[in-house]
């Protein structure tokens, strides 16, 4: 995983009274154990991929509270997890990346929201939205209006985020829907510290264990006629409820301004900081957070309270409604109930900020100034809020006087090593002789092809759907397509949607299954193919189950092994066996194996045993300077410097000190028959005295050498 929270699990078990100081992940956890929790699962996803992490670090903990603890298979898989608060008084919690893993889990949560949940179950969304967004821009505020669950959305401080974990349980199981909470990627990371309360190990767990099933109760069960009832009860039961719950408890923040504006303004709990910290820039709240207009912070954004909207608009000439991203389904939902009271205030929202897009502090700088300039004139104190406009105006021109041009690009790409960077520079080579294939790229690592120097893909349809999204492209090519897949988007979907489906049809492409041994785009996760995982995974073959599948064409090949893997695709792309044909490109994920063998190294060293580290290099009397060696594989630790040469222009290629030895240029370099201009090095540790006799040698062979061709000269 990126990070190890190992350290950091003790204050989990903090009690009663302590300070808990951390990272919001880990007090989301706190706030878990806090509610009593049963059991806990889910996938991983930026920006939770940590909370899977947390939970599976503390499985010691989680053991002697009774809390069962699962790494789900896809989000399908851990949203049907929930299932058990269905028929049973537990409480369970699951996370996932949204909008994506809420779309896959989509079928289970439909049905979950249909029957209606008796113990608490809780989602924790992962809401990767914005400009740092690695997804479609999409919101998960859909589910929640369709399927009739609980959205929260939390002021990202520790403390509201704990006492929002504690309470979404409780309004879960007083309203029965489940509850989604909603996190953006700053609240996930952000740190701060709260007054922890004792641990609650759950009635039922797996140290306590249910007696007797459930009893077998048709209603419960989300199949016609029942689900009509179920519709029903969403409307006249359940969200009244909810609703009812969230008014009792004051779980939305009504902060009265300092000064007797008829301006009041509405806003989703995660944007509190950012709404803050711009009104304090513009003059319009103090240092302790105090604003000078009316403000209405909704920290369950799904369902509203009509009456605390009407009450909030009741007194205003205009509210602004701050929600981000499209479309603006809570200013219609606040708009309708405004009308519908008979109020005259005028709701306003997108009509004045961004339709679209992230809330950033640049952002709501500019339209909440235009917003405040043209509407806070009888109260508000509008020359700080234009100091503050023309402040930013400045720094944006001082930026662009600055960067005279602007600088050039740099895409995302593989890390340094990555086993997946040299299959890309392979399917080049082999285009050369089989002419340029329609790629079906997919999500994960990957997808870094898509950039330059490869260029490869022709469509991204979602996690582990290459193979399916070709589906209708390969009977209409003249040559066959190929699908780009990696072992976790293989075993999250690619199996059952890409695989069988193919198979069952008779299709004719190529695949190629990025075999590195995690889910390493999100930290490197285990899989059921994981071979270095204790706790979790099964030592599944992907080629076992291929072959039991009925794929009939199936080669491994070592992904380094530039040559050979132009060869097979040439083969795959040319023979005249019918069928699909999968290429394994086996290659373990270089920051986990450098992560493993660092420590291993430290070990030996310590140890006093024999370690080796290489090193590549450019000649610099061979290299041309063509730089194709660059254009082929990308990698970031070759880049170019001056030539040495007086007689050459041209600047040669150049291997940096990030370099890991994985060796793909010396590869590529064959492959490709350019330049044989690398070279390797390697420094040993401790060598053996056959290594050391050697290295005398060859020193004095080398002294004479240099010696005679001094003299020579």
């Amino acid at each position: 995983m990126e990070r190890t929270f190992e350290s950091e699990i003790e204050l989990l078990r903090l009690g009663e009274g302590e300070t808990f100081r951390g990272e919001g992940i880990l007090a989301i956890t706190k706030g878990l154990l806090q509610s009593g929790v049963s059991y806990v699962g889910g996938y991983q996803g930026a920006p939770v991929s940590h909370l899977l992490d947390v939970l599976v670090s503390a499985r010691a903990l989680m053991g002697e509270m009774g809390v069962h603890v699962e790494s789900c298979s896809n989000e399908a898989s851990a949203a049907a997890m929930l299932a058990a608060s269905i028929n049973y008084p537990v409480r369970g919690a699951v996370t996932w990346k949204s909008i994506v893993g809420t779309n896959v889990a989509a079928d289970a949560l439909s049905n979950l929201s249909s029957a209606g949940v008796k113990g608490g179950a809780l989602i924790i969304i992962g809401e990767d939205f914005g400009e740092g967004a690695s997804v479609i821009q999409e919101r998960t505020y859909a589910y929640a209006m369709k399927s009739a669950m609980l959205l929260v959305d939390p002021r990202p401080n520790l403390a509201s985020m704990v006492d929002m974990v504690e309470h979404a349980f409780a309004l879960s199981e007083a309203s029965h829907m489940p509850a989604m909470m909603q996190l953006r990627i700053r609240a996930c990371h952000v740190q701060g510290e709260f007054t922890a309360r004792d641990n609650r190990k759950p009635e039922h767990g797996t140290n306590t264990p249910f007696a007797e099933p459930a009893e077998f109760f048709y209603p419960r069960l989300s199949h016609p006629p029942v689900i009509y009832t179920h519709e029903v009860s969403k409307v006249s039961e359940r969200i009244p409820a909810a609703q009812s719950y969230i008014a009792e408890h004051g779980l939305n923040d009504q902060i009265a301004g300092l000064r007797p504006s008829r301006l009041g303004v509405i806003f989703q709990g995660g944007l509190y900081n950012t709404v803050m910290r711009q009104l304090q820039e513009m003059g319009l709240a103090g240092p302790d957070g105090q604003p000078d207009i009316d403000m209405l912070c909704l920290n369950v954004t799904y369902p509203l309270v009509p009456d605390e909207i009407v009450e909030f608009a009741r007194d205003k000439d205009r509210v602004l409604v701050i929600e981000e991203g499209n479309p603006a389904y809570m200013e219609q939902q606040i708009l309708r109930l405004v009308v519908d009271a008979g109020l005259s205030t005028k709701v306003d929202g997108k009509n004045y900020l961004p339709e679209a897009g992230e809330y950033t502090g640049e952002v709501l700088t500019a339209e909440l100034g235009r917003y405040f300039t043209d509407h806070g004139g009888n109260v508000l104190d509008l020359d700080a809020v234009r100091r503050r406009m023309e402040h930013l105006d400045g720094v944006r021109a001082r930026a662009h006087d600055l960067v005279a041009a602007p600088p050039p690009p740099r895409q995302p790409t593989f890390c340094t090593g990555c086993p997946e960077r040299p299959v890309f520079g392979a399917i080049k080579l082999a285009e050369r002789s089989v002419g340029k294939v329609h790629v079906a790229a997919d999500i994960g690592c990957h997808a870094f092809a898509t950039f330059a120097p490869f260029d490869q893909g022709n469509s991204i349809l979602g996690y582990g759907m290459s193979l399916a999204s070709m589906a209708a492209v390969t009977p209409m090519q003249e040559r066959r397509s190929l699908a780009i897949m990696g072992d976790g988007g293989f075993w999250h979907n690619g199996l059952q949607t890409g695989v069988a489906s193919n198979l069952y049809n008779k299709g004719d492409g190529v695949l190629i299954i990025m075999n590195n041994g995690y889910t390493s785009a999100t930290g490197q996760q285990v899989i059921p193919s994981s071979k270095h995982s204790e706790i979790f995974g099964t030592g599944a073959r992907i080629a076992t189950t291929l072959e039991a599948m009925g794929v009939k064409w199936l080669k491994t090949v070592r992904t380094y092994s530039v040559e050979t893997m132009v060869k097979t695709l040439k083969e795959a792309f040319t023979t005249t066996q019918k069928g699909l044909k999968v290429i394994i490109a086996d290659g373990e994920c270089m920051l986990a194996r450098q992560r493993r063998e660092r420590v291993e190294k430290a070990a030996d060293l310590k140890a006093g045993r024999r370690v080796e580290q290489a090193k590549f290099g450019v000649d610099t009397e061979v290299c041309t300077g063509d730089h194709s060696c660059i254009r082929l594989s990308g990698c970031p630790s070759l880049g170019v410097a001056p030539n040495p040469d007086p007689l050459r222009k041209d600047p040669i290629a150049e291997v940096k000190q990030d370099c890991v030895a994985c060796g793909l240029c010396g590869e590529m370099a064959h492959a490709a028959v350019l330049c044989p201009s690398f070279y390797r090095a390697a420094r040993i540790h401790n060598p053996g005295w056959l290594e050391r006799k050697l290295h005398r040698l060859r020193a004095r062979v080398i002294g004479a050498m240099a010696g005679s061709n001094a003299g020579a000269t």
